[in-house]
């Protein structure tokens, strides 16, 4: 089976992280990623510490393996969650939204691997040069806050701009996706909206359920207009409502920043998938199924390691 540099980096059997959804990544869908041999990871999310520890600690009761955590650096409970991971001696730190250079020597003194997700080659630079041990290059096809950069555009130019190890993000549900990631130059690769329909992961159905029944042109980017706080999702009457009011001449940046406030935990937990926020990929179409996360990870890795071993019928 294949294996990578970041499988020794962080511990794992499988190069497969699991990305850190808010509101649907908590520590129960972790442990099961984990067990089933890749990176799980619990999203701290806008929550403060107590929350944090109880999924920490649901996830240390169903797995000895190494999981991770997201912090997201624009949260209000930012500082504390980031003692929290310190204190808890969590293994993985991924983070999002900002810089944690403030944050690197507490983590690393408490021997934690940081592997922040970038959108662009000038930020990879930065967190390389604070200490990250690797960096997640999120490309615009993922589901909820992204980028303006395709995977194909910025994984081979964070690859080519770095010496630390990338792992490739967007896009990526099957074993096409992990292959194509290693052939530009990632070792290993991040999912999340494949992992959102796992039997372990606690979303609510009707949230599952629109994933499962998406197609290829199912999502659409709210938020594109004020910059900075673009957003992919599916279709609905959220989406519709938020376009409307975010290009009316009145709109500010303020004004339709407020429009998703909630918007996510309304789908996520209360299963409102008309007016809730259904943050998802540009790859749902190609979801079709509830499974086990480990057999996800098995299957993804059987069916990347076929791809690479048989490239040879493609080129001659």
């Amino acid at each position: 089976m294949i294996k990578s540099p970041i499988c020794d980096i962080v511990g794992i059997q499988y190069p497969i992280f699991q990305g850190g959804m808010a509101w649907i990544a908590d520590g129960k869908l972790a442990a099961a990623v984990s067990e089933g041999g890749g990176l799980g990871i619990i999203s701290a999310m806008n929550a403060g510490s107590d929350y944090l520890r109880e999924q920490i600690s649901i996830a240390k009761s169903l797995t000895k393996k190494p999981f991770g955590v997201n912090i997201m650096l624009q949260s209000p409970h930012a500082e504390e969650v980031a003692k929290v991971v310190a204190e808890e001696k969590v293994s993985v730190v991924t983070t999002g939204a900002g810089s944690p250079a403030k944050f690197m020597e507490m983590w690393l003194n408490a021997g934690i691997t940081v592997i922040p997700v970038i959108a662009s080659v000038s930020m990879a630079k930065k967190m390389e040069k604070c200490g990250a041990s690797a960096v997640v290059a999120e490309g615009q096809e993922s589901g909820g806050h992204i980028g303006e950069l395709t995977t194909m555009a910025l994984v081979p130019q964070v690859v080519d701009n770095v010496n630390i190890p990338v792992i490739a993000a967007g896009g990526i549900a099957d074993g096409r996706g992990v292959a194509a990631s290693f052939m530009l130059g990632a070792c290993g690769v991040q999912m999340g909206t494949r992992f959102l329909v796992a039997k372990e992961c606690g979303v609510h159905q009707n949230y599952k359920d629109a994933v499962l029944k998406a197609t290829d042109i199912s999502t659409t980017t709210t938020g594109r207009r004020f910059g900075g706080n673009t957003c992919r999702s599916i279709k609905n009457n959220f989406t519709r409502n938020f376009l409307k009011e975010e290009y009316k001449p009145e709109a500010t940046a303020e004004s339709v920043a407020n429009l998703g406030i909630g918007a996510l935990r309304l789908a996520a937990v209360e299963g409102d998938a008309k007016n809730g926020c259904l943050l998802a990929g540009q790859i749902s179409g190609m979801v079709t199924k509830e499974q086990p996360a480990a057999e996800i990870i098995k299957e993804v890795m059987e069916e990347a390691e076929k791809i690479l071993g048989g490239a040879g019928q493609w080129v001659k």
